[in-house]
């Protein structure tokens, strides 16, 4: 039969992309990412993925009756590193998804 090469080759380009693409999870999900706020006072640790792995807060930052601005930089400093970690993994993630015509791929 004529064509079924051509299909085969399809077929090893795809698996071999999808291994690519697992791999890349696979680093993402290794990956740590941290951001600061407040002049470095509060570092929020995120991993590739978004996740929040760990919370640094500085003693001087912690105030009680200013509780407010300490929850502000918390999330300040976890949103950036969120925010990063997903850039991060759309570089990684982005050539493969071109790769594959697709113009990005969802991470999660």
């Amino acid at each position: 039969m004529k064509g079924t090469g051509g299909f085969g080759n399809l077929m090893k380009q795809a698996k071999r992309l999808q291994e690519e693409i697992e791999r890349a999870q696979a680093e993402i999900a290794e990956m740590k990412v941290e951001a600061t706020a407040g002049g470095g006072m509060v570092t929020a640790t995120v991993t590739g993925q978004g996740d929040l792995t760990n919370l640094k807060i500085e003693r001087e930052v912690v105030d009680p009756d200013d509780i407010e601005m300490l929850i502000d930089l918390v999330i300040a400093a976890v949103q950036e590193a969120q925010s990063n970690a997903k850039e991060a993994a759309q570089q990684k993630l982005g050539p493969l998804a071109q790769g594959m015509g697709l113009p990005g791929m969802p991470l999660g």
